[in-house]
Formats: structure tokens, C-alpha cells, sequence
């Protein structure tokens, strides 16, 4: 057996030296591997934890990130990809595809029988300026407040909170 087996499956020791003794670069890169990996996945619960925010809850961030790897989904496929129940999916996309979070389309069978809809996502910089409008507006109604609170209809000053958002185009 390899070192690199040894530590793949936890045997080891990942000092980077193997059970005999003797240096090995394999461990190395298996370690950097699994860091990456664990990276990685970190990096995918941070955006799902983002998107639960914008989008409500865990479940629908989930059905979002999976529509923007695999546009052109069905909700069965959608429930494979995610190890959602069926209905929970299907309950989600109807409340994504209301509040225009997924599109959706009858997808073209050429044999007979049902044609299931198929989803994809919005592009995150459009699901992004959604939450700014909303934002915007609950700062402008927080800092119009004072006025009122005074009775005043009249805002003391004209400047409304504004947020920009800009898409990052690389060529």
C-alpha cells in the first residue's frame, strides 16, 4: 500500500513522512487537496448562507445555485441534483418563478406524453439589484423618519439613499 492510500483514508500520519519513516510528496498533495476541497466547500456554504438571506431560506438558495450550474432543469431534476423532496422543490420553484427569481419553459419532447417545465435561474447581478431596490427603500424610509415622526411631510433634505450595483464584465 502507498503512502498516498494510507492518507487518503485517514490512517496515516499527515506529518508528510509515512509510518516507515521516509519523506513523501504525496501526502503533501493529497493534504493541499483536501484543504481545497474543504475550501471549497466553505466557500459553497458562505454563498448559500448569502442567498438564504436574499432569497428567504436555505432550501431556495439551494434550488438557485443548482439552476445556475444546470440551466434548463425540471423540478425532478432539480430534486435529484439537490437531495430535496420532490414536492419541497416543486412548492420552491412555483415561489421563485412568481417573484420572477426562476423562469420557467415547457420543455420540447418529440415522443408523446407530458412536457415538464424546465427552469433556469436569473443571473446573480439581477437577483442582486431586487434585494438593493428593497434595501434602498427601507434605508430612505429610516431616514426620513424624524420627519414623520415630527408630522412633517416635508423631507429635509431631497437626496434619497441610493445604491449602485455594477456587473463586472471580463473579457
Amino acid at each position: 500500500m502507498s503512502t498516498d492510500d494510507t492518507s487518503e483514508r485517514g490512517d496515516g500520519d499527515e506529518s508528510g513522512v509515512d509510518p516507515n519513516g521516509n519523506g513523501s510528496g504525496g501526502d503533501v498533495r493529497g493534504r493541499i487537496e483536501r484543504e481545497a476541497d474543504r475550501a471549497i466547500e466553505q466557500f459553497d456554504e458562505g454563498v448559500v448562507d448569502v442567498l438564504g438571506w436574499l432569497l428567504d431560506t436555505e432550501t431556495r438558495a439551494r434550488i438557485y445555485v443548482y439552476l445556475r450550474q444546470n440551466p434548463r432543469s425540471t423540478s425532478e431534476e432539480v430534486a435529484d441534483g439537490t437531495g430535496l423532496y420532490p414536492s419541497t422543490v416543486r412548492e420552491a420553484l412555483a415561489d421563485l418563478h412568481e417573484e420572477s427569481t426562476v423562469q420557467r419553459q415547457k420543455r420540447e419532447n418529440d415522443g408523446a406524453g407530458n412536457n415538464p417545465y424546465e427552469y433556469s435561474a436569473i443571473a446573480p447581478s439581477d437577483l442582486v439589484g431586487e434585494a438593493v431596490e428593497d434595501v434602498q427603500d427601507q434605508l430612505n424610509a429610516i431616514c426620513n423618519l424624524d420627519d414623520h415622526l415630527d408630522g412633517s411631510d416635508t423631507p429635509d433634505s431631497d437626496e434619497p439613499v441610493t445604491i449602485t450595483v455594477e456587473e463586472e464584465h471580463t473579457e
